[in-house]
Parts: structure tokens; C-alpha cells; sequence
């Protein structure tokens, strides 16, 4: 998913993988920071070099009718596809599926796309929002993005630059940088050795993965994020935010 002429810094977006059986009404989507995951047609082999490195990995769920909303909101990211073996008779009725492995990209107004799905749970389904911009929009996810979408502060885990700050300006808008090392379950992880980016919500419930850094630069580059709303995916996460930095 690396662009083609990005500088190295901001080549480190995030990977995805759709997949759908033939046979029956069942997909998943898999966004994740595994770098070289999977290799088509190839055994996986976990990098060693990796191991030392905070990753994250989330696999959704769900029923084939959502892939056309995820592919709606990954135009605007213009991802490129490195492999498809999805037959065309499975997409027929997926237009943006389409336009997605055509390497289609919106060249209109809006630059920005909210999208919903739900996941397929017997314990009951959860409700996803995939929030997505094209670098054409200029807009930095974090605040124009997803702290808009929200309504309500977030906490924010992500190696950052020394250009954008935590912001405190807005009542019940803020955004609180999680303060590095933070606790994982009893381990420490630090920004320098982390490849992710999330956040949390405050008051709590959502847990969004960002897949671009809290840098100023990303508001010249393609993002999404992925925000997930369910009490106990927030709790484990908001657990890691528990010491934040001071406000700037």
C-alpha cells in the first residue's frame, strides 16, 4: 500500500486485506501494520527484525454487502492493490469494489467520506465507521477528521513529530497525547518501537486505528481511520492511555 513516489516517512501507511468466500455470504477485512502481510500464494514468515516492535492486527468480520461501503472509503486513500484474485462474478454488484481494483480515484469534490458497517456476530454485531481523505482535502485526520466526526475529545497513541502538538483549545474537543512508555498488559512499549497509531475516546466507547502518524506532514497524504464502537475493544485500549502528556 506504499505510494509510488511518497518520501520514506510518509510511505507508512497501513496494509489491508479483503477476503470472501465463493460459497457462502461470508468476507472479512483485515487492516493491520504487519509489513509484507500476507505474501500471495506464499507461506508467511513472521520478520524477526519485527518482534521487537509494537504491531496491531484487526480482523472484522463480516457479511459480503459491506465490502462495497469499505471499498467507497478506500478510493480516496488511493491504495495500491498488490494482489486479486476476488472472481468478477462475486463484485458484480459492487460498483466502488470496481473502481477500487481499477485504481479509479475521486477527482471531484468531496475529498473526505464517512461510511458505516457492521460486523457479523452472534453475540451481536458491532458498528464500525471508516472515515477517509484524500490528499487532495489537506485536512489533518486527527482533529479536522476524526475529533469532527466524534464530537468529544480523543487520546491519541502515535509516533509524533515536534510540529503537531496535543490541543486544548476546545472544550470537549481536545486532543490528549498518551504519554510514552505506556503499559501493555503489564509491558512496556514505547513510540520509538511502536509502528501503531490509535486513539480512544473521551468519554469512552470508540477505539479508532488511524494509519498514518501524528505528523503535520499527513495532511498533504491520503488517510483513513477505523473506529470501532464496543465497551470492551475502548476498555483495553483506554487502560494503555492512562498517563497523558500535559497540554501544550
Amino acid at each position: 500500500l506504499n505510494p509510488e513516489g511518497k518520501p520514506a516517512l510518509l510511505q507508512r501507511i497501513n496494509a489491508g486485506v479483503i477476503i470472501l468466500s465463493t460459497n457462502a455470504d461470508a468476507a472479512a477485512w483485515i487492516v493491520h501494520t504487519v509489513p509484507g502481510f500476507p505474501i500471495p500464494k506464499t507461506a508467511y514468515t513472521w520478520p524477526a527484525a519485527e518482534t521487537a516492535k509494537g504491531h496491531l492486527l484487526l480482523c472484522l468480520t463480516i457479511s459480503e454487502s459491506q465490502i462495497n461501503g469499505i471499498a467507497a472509503s478506500l478510493l480516496f486513500v488511493q491504495p495500491i492493490i498488490h494482489y486479486n484474485d476476488i472472481p468478477e462474478t462475486e463484485t458484480a454488484g459492487m460498483p466502488y469494489f470496481r473502481k477500487l481494483i481499477k485504481g479509479e480515484i475521486p477527482t471531484l469534490p468531496p475529498f473526505t467520506s464517512r461510511g458505516s458497517i457492521r460486523t457479523e456476530n452472534a453475540g451481536g454485531p458491532v458498528t464500525v465507521h471508516i472515515y477517509s481523505k484524500s490528499e487532495t482535502s489537506k485536512y489533518e485526520i486527527y482533529k479536522k477528521i476524526i475529533v469532527r466526526a466524534l464530537k468529544k475529545t480523543i487520546k491519541v497513541w502515535s509516533r509524533r513529530d515536534n510540529k503537531l502538538k496535543g490541543d486544548c483549545r476546545v472544550s470537549q474537543r481536545n486532543i490528549r497525547l498518551i504519554t510514552s512508555p505506556a503499559s501493555v498488559s503489564g509491558h512496556n512499549t514505547n513510540l520509538e518501537l511502536d509502528e501503531t497509531s490509535w486513539a480512544v475516546s473521551d468519554p469512552g466507547s470508540i477505539f479508532c486505528h488511524i494509519d498514518k502518524p501524528y505528523f503535520k506532514d499527513q495532511a498533504k497524504e491520503p488517510s483513513l481511520a477505523v473506529c470501532i464502537e464496543n465497551n470492551d475493544i475502548f476498555a483495553r485500549f483506554d487502560a494503555i492511555a492512562a498517563q497523558l502528556d500535559n497540554c501544550p
